[in-house]
């Protein structure tokens, strides 16, 4: 077992469970309800209910997506029992959790299971988990919450403690395939190695003499200095500009691109080290030959972060595997900036090296996100083209394969909870900007927020997950706003809702329409900060109640001075009455920021590596909000009536 067993659906007739083994395997399944067994499973028998991707002889991906003919219980534990058993064996030796994972089970279970839940009554919600942050782990965190939860005893009754939660939303950058440790890198290439993954050849790189992957990983320039690698002809300076963009952000971040994943090999091993201890067994990744006396530092200081982020990894497992686990991506699961603007796109699909590093990064997600989150939408054909593509690496087939992907439009997804949820594409189908190539595209077009809006029509509340959130910090956004002016958006992540008029007028008239929900819990992530909002529009009767609660990041956080500065100066100068709010395109909104409870007089927003816990009453509106952060504290966003203004 490589990486899992991760639970990424569950409904009353329906589970889905993703796994990657390093083996091709027969797979036995039991459901356990108490004592007796409510479902058994084995791969003979589950016919199209198993479906398997394979690639380098030693990685193959499963998807278990097992429909019954009864609603299984709701409200009380249920326990499941994965088994496995190598297919070169005639006789079946089966292994189980015991076997695999020994650590899989909460204490006092007999293994592995889960709690389903009829209604959302809480959830947990994160984005941005970035291995070598200096923080702790935001998933490890909530991997402690739900051994809590599980306690008997008088801690059972603890009023801090929630419902057990129905969902866990990642809302965008589970890994960073633009902003990569020299350590973790080693460590990729070490796995590429033992998994045997397949030697791409490489379009576009002939300046730098690299034909294929071998050659890429024995360059001189593979550690610290891939920007070099691009192609340095006049019009390659944008390539390199746009696609390692995240070198030179001097306002908001400093990401460094300079180990950015480039092969298939490179993005599929990521995964699996980010997501399991097992892939990480033997593993002891030394600096590599020939780096300077400063990323020789830099690699000892990341190591040190990494180290701790592999001793969180079996309560990441643990917590993925017994909770469903809903998935978008944003930029960084591809590359910074993605699909930004106009230019943007022209120049890196344009050239064959960066068309191929975000393509790459594209079927990765397909394989380890996109595939648990709608199986039915990665059909028979497409499952098939996906297989050719791994298995005819830096070919044609593979190539083919990535324009299907820059094709697809089906990452958008909707779960039947109640509420239902309802999880967005913010990254494929951009608005471009009609004014200028440069100028920050829309998060989605028109047709695609009008299909939001036949999705949306007579429910009556909704969990709606926006990577980006739909209502800012304004000084941010204007700052963003004046960067773009200024021809400059990708220094500063000009992207945002307000960032493009058809956009964000087209979302607010959805959010308006007398037929769309009373109630919208808007999740979002991406800024590295945390904070929540209580948003009410003008010119609607008894319009919609609005939370926008954004939860970020999980293993992230804003520089902690330049966050502080941020929050006072928006207070300032965009306080109720100040004519500054006419700059910001919102149509008049009146919005209550909350305050975390605990934290210096003012703030709102709320710094820390941590996850948001989300809990909803019976109409689907929020209860109570709290973020958990990953150094044990607890805060709870309160609403402060006296702060309320309209925009």
């Amino acid at each position: 077992m490589l990486a899992g067993p991760q639970l990424r659906r569950l409904e009353a007739r329906r589970l889905v469970l993703w796994l990657a083994t390093s083996c091709e395997t027969r797979v036995r399944f039991r459901l356990w309800d108490g004592d007796a067994i409510i479902a058994a499973y084995d791969a003979t028998a589950a016919g199209r209910s198993l479906r398997r991707l394979s690639t380098g002889g030693r990685l193959h991906y499963l998807l278990l997506d097992l429909a019954f003919e009864q609603d299984l219980p709701a409200g009380r534990w249920i326990r499941y029992e994965l088994e496995l058993a190598p297919l070169a064996e005639p006789a079946p030796c089966w292994q189980g959790w015991r076997d695999w994972a020994p650590d899989l089970s909460y204490p006092g279970r007999h293994g592995p299971g889960f709690i389903r839940q009829a209604r959302v009554a809480s959830l947990l919600h994160g984005s941005c988990r970035k291995p070598h942050h200096g923080g702790g782990d935001g998933l490890a965190e909530a991997d402690g919450l739900l051994a809590r939860c599980l306690e008997p005893g008088p801690d059972a009754a603890d009023q801090r403690l929630p419902r057990w939660p129905a969902l866990l939303v990642l809302s965008g950058d589970q890994v960073y395939a633009d902003d990569v440790a020299g350590p973790m890198l080693r460590a990729i290439h070490a796995l590429i190695e033992r998994l045997g993954l397949a030697n791409e050849l490489l379009a576009g790189g002939d300046d730098a003499n690299i034909e294929d992957a071998a050659s890429l990983y024995a360059h001189p320039c593979c550690y610290y200095q891939r920007e070099r690698l691009l192609p340095q002809r006049k019009r390659d300076f944008a390539v390199l500009e746009i696609l390692f963009g995240g070198v030179e952000k001097p306002v908001f971040t400093a990401d460094n691109a300079h180990n950015h994943l480039i092969t298939l090999g490179e993005m599929l091993a990521m995964y699996l080290l980010a997501w399991s201890p097992a892939a990480w067994q033997d593993l002891a990744p030394e600096p590599p030959r020939g780096i300077g006396a400063m990323d020789r530092q830099r690699y000892l200081e990341e190591a040190s972060a990494l180290k701790r982020f592999v001793a969180d990894l079996g309560q990441v497992r643990r917590l993925m595997a017994h909770l469903p686990v809903a998935m978008i991506f944003d930029d960084h699961d591809v590359t910074d900036d993605w699909n930004l603007s106009r230019e943007w796109e022209e120049v890196a699909y344009g050239h064959p090296f960066s068309r191929r590093v975000v393509g790459n990064a594209i079927i990765a997600y397909l394989i380890n996100q996109a595939w648990g989150n709608r199986p039915e939408a990665v059909d028979t054909a497409l499952l098939a083209r996906t297989q050719a593509g791994l298995l005819g690496a830096g070919g044609q087939q593979h190539d083919e394969l990535i324009d299907a992907l820059l094709r697809f439009g089906e990452w958008h997804y909707a779960w039947p909870t109640t509420p239902p949820l309802l999880v967005l594409d913010t990254r494929t189908h951009r608005w471009r900007s009609e004014i200028s190539a440069r100028r920050p595209s829309g998060l989605m077009d028109r047709e695609s927020l009008t299909d939001l809006q036949q999705a949306l029509r007579d429910r009556t509340s909704v969990l709606l997950v926006s990577p980006a959130p739909i209502f800012g910090v304004k000084l941010i956004e204007v700052i963003q706003r004046v960067f773009t002016w200024l021809g400059r958006p990708l220094l500063v992540d000009a992207e945002n809702w307000m960032a493009h008029g058809g956009a964000a007028k087209t979302m607010l008239d959805i959010l308006r329409h007398p037929r769309t929900p009373r109630c919208f819990v808007v999740l979002s992530g991406d800024v590295h900060y945390s904070f929540v909002y209580d948003v009410e529009l003008r010119g609607r009767e008894h319009g919609p109640e609005i939370w926008q609660i954004c939860s970020s990041g999980l293993r992230n956080e804003f520089p902690p001075k330049l966050l502080d500065l941020l929050d006072r100066a928006n207070r300032w100068l965009f306080s109720p009455r100040s004519p500054l709010n006419l700059l910001t395109g919102r149509r008049r909104t009146r919005v209550t920021p909350r305050k975390p409870e605990g934290t210096r007089a003012g703030r709102r927003l709320l710094n820390g590596s941590g996850i948001g816990l989300v809990e909803l009453d019976d109409e689907g509106r929020p209860w109570r909000i709290r973020e958990l952060l990953a150094d044990g504290h607890q805060y709870e966003f309160s609403r402060r009536d006296d702060e309320s203004r309209w925009d």
